[in-house]
């Protein structure tokens, strides 16, 4: 790392803001790593599993466009506050309810779905506080919170063997409760910002191909990521009769190396550029989703697959957020909210397609095999950016 980022910005709001979409993330994607005993509990088949745990990504990335457009009305620090007590509120008060059916479990989703939209909300946060040569590492620095998705792998399915699906939901409170009271204490807000967006500026950046492109490129390296989060403990124990608690150990290991890594990925964006870091990156990961596609025989293969994948992911995610603050300075905010928003549906896509493919098709080939096909699209595109904008220089 560069001697002079540890001089840049503020550094307890960027911890601050690591931290809250830390746990954020990790409520975000619980559903994912409960959907096995929920799915039990229930009575769900492959699709409803699917649909069940990729709703909570649908619903966060609705709720990034709005929390986007508050972050550059209200500042960062207090939309993430208002959000953080929003979410505590609501599973408390599931918890309380206890909903046990399919239909009301989409309440939990929607609750969960507030927790997702952190995202338009940590990134700006850290954003402001740092200089544009140190945008990808501080960006990464914030994204790396997305490790959250890892912890919610690795003891949400034991703590609900113990204790229950529902419990864990209530107990996901503590944590939430803890990091809000060192965020109030860490955060500060910034001392300068982007006014608040009137209509004219969504409708010009909606007009801007290179906002499209984002977007894109996002729904695939995050999509990726956070679908395969949400579902890969299903997929260990239906595909490998893997035990739930040692599915999601799996499925924690494997994010957590597309978690860590995605800082790495700003900082190889801001030293080489973040087109020809990507084309390198989506080329790698449409290989190896492709074989994936095409079957592994053990559970050894596939693990390390997934973790190749998720490094390559992970490394996308922090390239495509090097490019944002270069590409639109002055719609940070905007455009973290409409890209977060891509990664959202992308995730949705995802795990809902594999519910959707193992449900019909009785394998979970073709759905892994149209996401390996999207990386390669993503890849051809990204070339294509790499000569057009700024003649090749990002």
């Amino acid at each position: 790392m560069d001697k002079g980022f540890l001089k840049a910005g503020h550094a307890p709001t960027l911890i601050a803001a690591f931290l809250y979409f830390d746990v954020s993330f990790m409520v975000w994607v619980l559903l994912g790593p409960l959907g096995i005993s929920i799915a039990h509990d229930l009575h769900l088949n492959a699709g409803e599993k699917g649909f069940l745990v990729a709703t909570p990504v649908l619903a966060g990335a609705a709720l990034r466009v709005l929390a986007g457009a508050l972050v550059d009305v209200f500042g960062p620090r207090r939309v993430a506050i208002g959000a953080q007590l929003c979410v505590i509120f609501g599973l408390a008060l599931t918890w309380f309810l206890a909903p046990h059916s399919y239909g009301g479990m989409f309440w939990v989703a929607l609750v969960l779905g507030v927790a997702g939209a952190s995202f338009a909300i940590a990134l700006p946060l850290a954003s402001a506080w740092y200089p544009p040569r140190y945008q990808g590492t501080a960006l990464g620095i914030a994204g790396a919170g997305n490790s959250g998705t890892a912890l919610a792998s690795l003891f949400a399915p034991g703590l609900a063997a113990v204790m229950g699906w529902l419990n864990v939901l209530g107990l996901a409170t503590l944590p939430l409760i803890i990091v809000l009271i060192l965020f109030v204490c860490l955060a500060r807000e910034p001392a300068r910002r982007p006014s608040g967006p009137s209509l004219a500026s969504w409708g010009s950046t909606l007009k801007s191909g290179s906002c499209w492109l984002l977007m894109f490129f996002y729904s695939v390296t995050f999509g990726g990521f956070v679908g395969l989060a949400s579902f890969l403990t299903i997929y260990f124990n239906d595909q490998y009769h893997l035990p739930p608690a040692i599915a999601g150990a799996c499925t924690a290991f494997v994010v957590f190396s597309g978690s860590f890594i995605r800082p790495v990925g700003g900082a190889m964006a801001d030293r080489m550029g973040g087109t020809k870091a990507l084309m390198l990156l989506y080329a790698v990961a449409g290989f190896i989703f492709a074989s994936i596609a095409a079957g592994l025989p053990s559970v050894y293969l596939a693990f390390a697959a997934f973790f190749a994948g998720m490094l390559a992911l992970g490394l996308g995610n922090g390239a495509v957020f090097q490019l944002v603050p270069v590409r639109f300075p002055a719609q940070v905010g905007i455009l973290t909210g409409l890209v977060g928003m891509a990664g959202g549906v992308g995730g949705f896509y995802l795990a809902s397609s594999l519910g959707a493919a193992r449900q019909f098709a009785g394998s979970y080939g073709p759905g892994f095999f149209v996401f390996s096909l999207l990386c390669f699209v993503a890849c051809i595109c990204v070339t294509f950016c790499h000569r057009k904008w700024t003649g090749g220089m990002v």
